[in-house]
């Protein structure tokens, strides 16, 4: 793609790195057969490519965003599916992340839209926030279907459809320290704790734990670390997530001092494409760039850390298992036999749903933000994954678990879970009560 930008525009370091990947795109439209959203509403504004040419005429024009950009940006999931296909190497990640920044910071949303979005950003990093939240929305619940009526209300009621109707205690996996393993000591590794998990399902750390502990792991949970910042990232809110950014950088770059580790462990996919993405996001700051970068190398999905741990293959279980691949999994961290591979080795019949680089609309705040295509693509989903006949869906992130839990009365875990139980760990609560 031919671009004019202008000598003093490619002085913005974020301009320039724009205009490289734009250079990259060559039209073919590969893009538009991957793409949730192109796929649901058959819009050239709503695929890949017609984003590009949005985010061109804006950015290489310098003018602010407007409705019309705002729209289609918005309805970007971000599921990356555009960049798996592409055969010229687009990097369309880096590139709707600078969009979103500048839409952040030259368009006025109307003031309803404004509002959750501020209020979404208040909440969802902070779990003990979270927490209070979640609790509140069971008095809010009655009143989602009146709130859904009214077009600028719709992300309250969609919030409150998706809230729990209970959550667990919290659980002391998320308390700072280091866990001596049970067997014998063969690495040493910090976990992520997260925000929004530890609400959600508290359970998913509890096995990982678990299970390290059984293959002589130790693990740490630093003092001081919180949200990846993926959420407020995707929201366009650039600062914030550098903050959070940093603040974890700082953690765990002192833990690599004070004793060494071989990887971060993260078990929500949507925070490890962000935390392997630190060392691009904090690229030019030169007090953080290369812990950034250090930080964002020993980054690992739980499942790609066990895949290097050589587990011993056991006897089939009889249970059919529909592994459900994140959009953040496959096509954010390029993660796709691992899981599968896994589970197949740990007994389990793994059954691959079709359309499976389609996205299950929930993508952060999505399911919130834009919940007509979200239940779209939720239902799309569904259908694919019940039309497996399997026994239990396997995925590695919270915010699919959560999503399509919402309309299957398959029980849903994370993958982590059932390699647990396999492994000597406890039946998962879901499948006890099948």
């Amino acid at each position: 793609m031919q671009t004019s930008f202008t000598p003093e525009q490619l002085a913005d370091p974020h301009v320039a790195e724009s205009e490289k990947i734009l250079r990259r795109c060559v039209h073919c439209g590969f893009c538009t057969a991957t793409c949730p959203t192109y796929v649901t509403l058959g819009n050239e504004l709503d695929s890949p490519r017609g984003r590009i040419y949005l985010i061109k005429d804006m950015l290489e024009n310098g003018r602010a965003a407007d409705e019309e950009v705002v729209t289609h940006i918005d309805r970007c999931l971000s599921c990356l599916a555009c960049v798996t296909t592409c055969p010229s190497g687009v990097d369309y990640m880096h590139l709707v992340d600078h969009a979103r920044v500048h839409i952040e910071k030259t368009y006025r949303r109307p003031l309803m839209d404004r509002l959750i979005r501020d209020l979404l950003a208040a909440v969802l990093p902070h779990p003990a926030r979270f927490r209070t939240a979640v609790v509140l929305a069971k008095l809010g619940r009655p009143f989602a279907p009146l709130l859904k009526r009214v077009s600028a209300l719709r992300p309250l009621g969609a919030m409150l459809d998706l809230a729990p109707a209970s959550i667990a205690r919290p659980s002391d996996a998320a308390t700072p320290g280091t866990r001596v393993p049970q067997a014998e000591r063969r690495g040493r590794v910090a976990i992520l704790s997260g925000c929004a998990q530890p609400v959600l399902d508290p359970g998913i750390n509890e096995a990982t734990l678990r299970l390290l502990s059984r293959l002589g792991i130790e693990v740490v949970v630093p003092e001081g670390e919180g949200c990846c910042g993926a959420l407020v990232h995707h929201m366009g809110r650039e600062e914030p997530a550098l903050d959070f950014a940093r603040r974890n950088v700082d953690v765990w770059i002192r833990e690599i001092d004070n004793g060494g580790l071989d990887a971060i462990i993260i078990t929500a996919s949507g925070c490890g494409t962000t935390i392997k993405d630190y060392g691009h996001m904090l690229r030019l700051d030169p007090a953080y760039a290369e812990k950034a970068a250090k930080v964002s190398a020993l980054a690992r999905d739980i499942t790609e850390y066990l895949s290097t741990l050589d587990l011993p293959k056991l006897e089939p279980k009889g249970l059919n298992v529909a592994y459900h691949s994140a959009c953040s999994m496959q096509h954010g961290q390029k993660i796709t036999l691992a899981p599968k591979s896994l589970l197949k080795a740990a007994g389990f019949t793994v059954r691959d749903p079709a359309e499976g680089h389609l996205c299950c609309g929930s993508a952060g705040t999505y399911n919130i933000l834009q919940p007509e295509i979200s239940a779209q693509l939720k239902a799309r989903k569904v259908r694919n994954i019940e039309a497996t006949k399997a026994d239990v869906i396997a995925t590695g992130n919270i915010g699919c678990i959560t999503q399509i839990a919402t309309g299957t009365a398959i029980p849903i875990l994370h993958t982590v879970e059932l390699l647990d139980w396999a492994y000597g760990g406890p039946e998962p609560q879901k499948l006890s009560v099948r």
